[in-house]
């Protein structure tokens, strides 16, 4: 059952709503909402994609959208809201609206700039009406840009989360002055807490409280096979090992070497079959790839799937593999959900040494460990957890084990309600501040 809000009215702004990769956000959502949180929802825009999450509508919040659709007529529209949110600004709060504005004139100017400046005006127009207390953006580069010109223009207080290709591509001075300017920021994992501190540091300023608060993962949900619905079309236990792998098909998640390291394991005899969940530019080439190295009738690219879909993709499983890299432009991934969900599940995990993977992945305790964008590493990991199957038993059991002991989501969202309610935290999940 559901809290009743009672607190401060929290406005919670994200850049697209709602979106079928972004399980997360609509899982905090659910979560901040169950917890008693008053929230009210902001999204830049909708994405409009033609499947969404079957738990959207357990939201509670309508969501208003900065941008309301495409055409000329939306835009002037749009652009008439926005104005009339500067203009009240600047009645009520000249030399704020005066020093922000100025700001845009700075060595890190750029048109994004000066696009969440102007979005900023219509969402601080759209937080008098409904009386919003708190602006907490849920990515550390759009959202937390329009919610820090917000802050600048209002005196509003703001927070934000940073995840990873926010974290890690945004331009370091600015995101520096979000973070000196927000009152605390969440990570979710502490290696993004630590470059938040490093690069707020570096350019000049200790920063805002930063906050450890792991996403988490429904421990109740996301379980293994044998104490979830019985899934359909299973191999017997002679058939081949069945490897998962779920992500978009971006560079960051590793796919190249993963591909690789199947051909490697192939080349080898191993039986194993392997299904790659996700959607994304690279889907072609992934595709010629492992045509290329004859494997693509044992490894399938499947596409996007809805949460319960995966869930009953885990639960068809014996190993799932998660072989994010880093990539040369910085990009990386946090803690991937999915990797947490898998362990939830029951899956042994085989997981590169990237950002915060380590620190839910020990290697031999909660699965296998192997050095990024290394195939043949890869390959001898799989290797090893496709040959025995009471190594998986093994991993698997200690890596459900951790996820309900430290990282139950129930548990992990009481800190960010918390937190934006202004109340303090105790009994939850292992909390990390650097101040």
């Amino acid at each position: 059952m559901n809290s009743v809000a009672t607190g401060p009215t929290v406005c919670y702004l994200t850049k697209r709503f709602p979106r079928l990769s972004e399980t997360f956000i609509l899982d905090e959502i659910l979560g901040l909402e169950a917890n008693g949180v008053d929230l009210r929802l902001f999204a830049v825009a909708d994405p409009h994609e033609s499947t969404v999450q079957p738990d959207v509508h357990r939201v509670r919040s309508p969501v208003t959208y900065l941008r309301t659709g495409d055409g000329a007529v939306v835009a002037v529209r749009d652009n008439l809201h926005f104005v009339h949110g500067h203009a009240r600004v600047l009645a009520r709060h000249p030399l704020r609206w005066v020093r922000t504005a100025a700001r845009l004139l700075g060595p890190e100017r750029s048109r994004a700039m000066a696009r969440h400046f102007v979005e900023a005006g219509g969402l601080a127009l759209d937080m008098d009406r409904v009386d919003g207390d708190h602006l907490h953006a849920a990515f550390a580069h759009g959202p937390a840009s329009t919610a820090y010109y917000v802050h600048l223009m209002t005196g509003r207080p703001y927070s934000f989360a940073a995840h990873a290709k926010d974290l890690y591509l945004s331009t370091p001075g600015v995101l520096a002055a979000k973070i000196g300017a927000a009152t605390f920021v969440l990570a979710c994992s502490n290696s993004a807490a630590d470059e938040l501190r490093r690069i707020a540091v570096a350019n000049g300023g200790t920063g805002a409280e930063v906050v450890y608060a792991p996403h988490g993962v429904d421990v109740d949900r996301f379980v293994p096979a044998q104490d979830g619905p019985a899934p359909t079309g299973v191999p017997g236990p002679d058939g081949p090992v069945r490897i998962l792998a779920v992500g978009r098909l971006v560079p960051k998640k590793g796919y190249s070497t993963l591909v690789s390291a199947l051909a490697e394991l192939a080349e080898r005899g191993a039986p194993f079959t392997c299904r790659i969940i996700g959607g994304g530019d690279q889907h072609e080439e992934l595709a010629a790839r492992l045509a290329s190295a004859g494997i693509a009738d044992r490894v399938e690219l499947c596409g996007t799937r809805t949460q319960l879909e995966i869930l009953e993709e885990y639960q068809r499983a014996d190993v799932f593999v998660q072989a994010s890299v880093i990539t040369a432009d910085g990009d990386r991934d946090g803690i991937p959900n999915s990797v947490l969900e898998a362990m939830s599940c029951g899956l042994a995990v085989v997981a590169t040494d990237v950002a915060g993977i380590p620190e839910v992945i020990t290697d031999r305790g909660t699965g296998l460990l192997v050095r990024q964008a290394d195939p043949i590493a890869l390959a001898d990991a799989l290797g090893e957890v496709v040959d025995s199957a009471l190594l998986r038993a093994q991993l698997g059991r200690s890596a459900r084990e951790f996820v309900v002991d430290a990282l139950s989501r129930s548990e992990c969202v009481r800190l960010p309600a918390a937190l934006l309610e202004g109340r303090a935290v105790t009994g939850g999940p292992l909390v990390t501040v650097v101040a």
